[in-house]
């Protein structure tokens, strides 16, 4: 008498969490009607806070979905007897609600930025592949929960969940053109690979600017890339704040919600140098914190192009230069002094400077391994150096400070606000550091000793030492700073009586001290 085999006990119906799929799969598309508001009422403070948790949230549904397409596809390959669908459900569950709090978030972050992105196609774009990446990966959740129930074939489900990646994956690369600008990706791609993608070849910008200052027109060859350095990534066609495009001169005179960006022959007058010389710790001040601040030679060539009319053909032979604007000019395009001295003069300094960057590239690399986007050249015709460590605040410290040292010489600004930075880590900038024009420690644990070491930086302008020990005996180390501009004495326990002293005796230096 042969044994029969038992007959396999019925699987329970995932009804409840088809409902739940159901729910997830549909009502994701309502969320956009929740910000149809945009640009004509005031969100409150509670949906920015939410909404600026997006950047954080997104990340957890891409690690699961990427970590459930490598188990599908593991099971595909290995061609096991085993079937798929018997595998856990909880990834997917998991990894289709952080896609719902993820668009969540971003439609709170879309609402509360007012109108900084309506209109973008970018962001509009990010938005519905967002959706449809939500959406698909509750059908997925959907089809694999039927699929363990009722033995389907498996095909079904990773169909949904192959299309749901994609549709993220292109979201993401939206997401990332908003956040660090176009062809971030590509930015330091080698040259073959940038050969194959048929994108522009690095190097070549900085042979292609005459030599002789009379051919140059002012707009396009010292406006628009100070322009292009300091505004456009977050005024441009994918990301537009106010409203405010910045990236031709047609839309820069147009201006944004709050009118033209520049007023032809007023420089006071216009928006750009308003918000730009605000102060550091003002919400108003431009670029924001975490960017690289404009330089005071920006700042001079920028006034000087408007207050002489802004024309966007004149040449600069045409335009009259005092002699600290002309000086200005010098420092930021690299030009050679007169036609006379392009033949002797110029194209030897260009070639130096492009080995000088080669050699400079190298070495950075090592650098942005830990800390990447921190270490950048100032302009694209220049060795100088530009560091910012806002975005990794208490991880930098001291031991990570010190790996700047092989690049003092040329660095011209570094920003260590919030970084975990003592007066040991000061120490570094000694006589290497001439070249230093702006020191950010807002909110270091620096005190008065660093500021035996800051005194003899010979080139500093600015100098922020906001929410630091700095006090009264520490302060008047650096009275005799001939070339300090700006100095940022908030939240210390320098006095205002200290304050005012100072004043006096620096007159050439504006002190901000936040009770003023």
């Amino acid at each position: 008498m042969t044994e029969t085999q038992p007959i396999p006990a019925p699987r329970s119906r995932p009804w409840i969490l088809s409902l739940l799929a159901l729910i997830g799969m549909v009502g994701v598309w309502f969320l956009p009607s929740s910000v149809g508001a945009i640009g004509k009422i005031t969100y409150p403070d509670w949906v920015r806070f939410i909404g600026h948790f997006h950047p954080v949230i997104l990340h957890l549904p891409i690690g699961v979905f990427t970590l459930i397409v490598a188990q599908e596809l593991w099971a595909i390959f290995r061609k096991s007897s085993d079937d798929s669908a018997q595998t856990a459900i909880f990834p997917y569950l998991f990894g289709a609600l952080t896609a719902a709090a993820s668009v969540l978030t971003g439609m709170l972050l879309y609402a509360g930025s007012g109108d900084d992105y309506l209109g973008n196609p970018t962001a509009e774009r990010h938005m519905w592949l967002g959706l449809a990446f939500t959406s698909g990966a509750f059908l997925t959740l959907l089809l694999k929960a039927w699929a363990g129930a009722v033995a389907a074939n498996p095909a079904f489900y990773r169909s949904a969940l192959f299309l749901s990646v994609a549709s993220m994956s292109l979201a993401g690369h939206d997401g990332g053109t908003m956040t660090h600008g176009e062809g971030f990706l590509t930015r330091y791609a080698p040259e073959p690979l940038r050969r194959m993608l048929g994108l522009e070849i690095k190097g070549k910008i900085e042979k292609t600017i005459p030599a002789v200052k009379e051919e140059l027109v002012a707009f396009n060859h010292l406006i628009s890339p100070i322009l292009e350095r300091r505004c456009v990534q977050c005024h441009k066609a994918e990301k537009s704040k106010g409203r405010l495009r910045m990236d031709t001169y047609e839309l820069l005179l147009k201006g944004g919600k709050e009118g033209p960006a520049i007023v032809a022959g007023d420089a006071s007058n216009s928006l750009i140098i308003q918000r730009i010389q605000l102060p550091m710790d003002d919400e108003e001040h431009m670029p924001p914190e975490g960017k690289p601040d404009i330089t005071d030679d920006e700042l001079k060539v920028l006034t000087w192009w408007i207050n002489s009319g802004a024309d966007p053909h004149a040449l600069l032979s045409s335009l009259s230069t005092a002699p600290d604007v002309a000086q200005a000019i010098e420092k930021i395009s690299q030009i050679a002094p007169s036609a006379s001295d392009e033949k002797s003069d110029s194209a030897p300094q260009v070639d130096s400077t492009n080995d000088a960057r080669a050699k400079l590239q190298v070495e950075m690399q090592n650098v942005a391994k830990d800390f990447p986007g921190a270490l950048l050249f100032e302009s694209q015709v220049s060795p100088a150096l530009t560091f910012t460590a806002v975005s990794y605040r208490q991880a930098f410290d001291d031991a990570a400070l010190a790996r700047l040292e092989p690049f003092l010489s040329h660095l011209v600004s570094i920003d260590l606000s919030s970084a975990k930075i003592t007066d040991r880590g000061i120490e570094m900038l000694d006589e290497r550091a001439a070249s230093l024009v702006k020191l950010n420690l807002a909110q270091t644990a620096v005190s008065d000793a660093a500021l035996e070491i800051i005194r003899k930086l010979p080139a500093l302008e600015s100098l922020n030492l906001f929410g630091t020990a700095i006090s009264d005996a520490g302060i008047s180390k650096i009275e005799s700073m001939p070339t300090l501009k700006n100095l940022y004495l908030g939240e210390t326990a320098v006095t205002p009586q200290a304050m005012q002293t100072l004043r006096q005796k620096m007159p050439h230096c504006q002190v901000h001290g936040g009770i003023d």
